[in-house]
């Protein structure tokens, strides 16, 4: 019987790959056209989902803002089938942009609120980005501290001098930053000494089911103690019930974020809770 890497010859390879290639090519192509459409409409909003303290789980320390794009029908599109396809492009620039000014207006209106935008990178040189996060700080006192900015694992390696200098000129000006989905894969643990992030947001991965899961506990407590060793605030995100918030609470996390806590909502009725800047350990 042939091994299995002798069953195909590279040709025969190819001829499978190709059309696959070819269908994901189309399904992208198809996915920025409804986006782009989107964008014109404007048809872009967030929804908020709350981020509690572990230890006061009743109490709010800030909301993540979560962007949601509605199609042709006004059905919202799930974000898992349109961010890899926009990331690289100019498309995913404007995605970003649109966040931030909602995200912004948000705080505006909410002095109360502390609130989380994800970006990419990438945005970091896109000239209408900067411009909408100038605005919106310029005149408005407290909504930089307010104001966190979560940046993905995946970008921040792809241009590192350009997020650190970006990093610092922001923060001197009170806004904190967020390490998105921590241990996913992607950050080597170097860039974590030279990136002075506030919080890092450990990967759902890890976290979902993580009471019945010997090695997630083990990987999830080594995330827990290099953050503490490096003076960041850790969040757990998706924690989907008591047994999972217990336990990691007993790990020392310091913020929980899943729907055990609340769903993602587009209609939030804001509480008030404390304004002081988050405070590690």
């Amino acid at each position: 019987m042939q091994s299995g890497p002798d069953l195909f010859s590279p040709a025969e390879i190819d001829e499978v790959a190709s059309p696959l290639s070819a269908a994901v090519a189309e399904r992208d192509r198809d996915v920025l056209s409804m986006v782009r459409r989107s964008l014109e409409r404007k048809d872009v909003l967030l929804a908020y989902q709350p981020v509690v303290s572990a230890r006061q789980p009743s109490t709010i320390v800030f909301f993540e803002g979560l962007l949601r794009v509605l199609d042709d029908t006004g059905r919202i599109i799930p974000a898992r089938e349109f961010i890899s396809a926009c990331e690289k492009t100019e498309t995913g620039r404007l995605l970003d942009c649109l966040a931030l000014e909602i995200g912004l207006q948000a705080l505006a209106r909410a002095p109360s609120l502390r609130l989380a935008i994800n970006m990419s990178a990438r945005s970091i040189g896109y000239s209408r980005w900067v411009k909408t996060l100038h605005a919106g700080l310029d005149g408005q006192p407290t909504v930089a501290e307010r104001l966190i900015i979560e940046i993905t694992e995946s970008s921040t390696i792809v241009m590192p001098d350009v997020t650190h200098a970006f990093m610092e000129e922001m923060q001197l000006l009170g806004v904190s930053f967020a390490l998105d989905d921590f241990g996913a894969g992607y950050t080597a643990f170097r860039y974590l000494r030279d990136f002075d992030f506030d919080i890092i947001k450990i990967a759902g991965e890890f976290i979902r089911g993580i009471h019945n899961d010997p090695d997630n506990q083990v990987l999830t407590q080594a995330l827990v103690t290099i953050a503490r060793q490096f003076e960041m605030f850790t969040v757990a995100e998706s924690v989907e019930s008591e047994q999972d918030a217990q336990l990691l609470t007993e790990m020392g996390i310091d913020c929980m974020q899943g729907y055990f806590f609340g769903v993602p909502t587009t209609r939030p009725s804001w509480p008030e809770f404390p304004r002081e800047l988050l405070e590690t350990g």
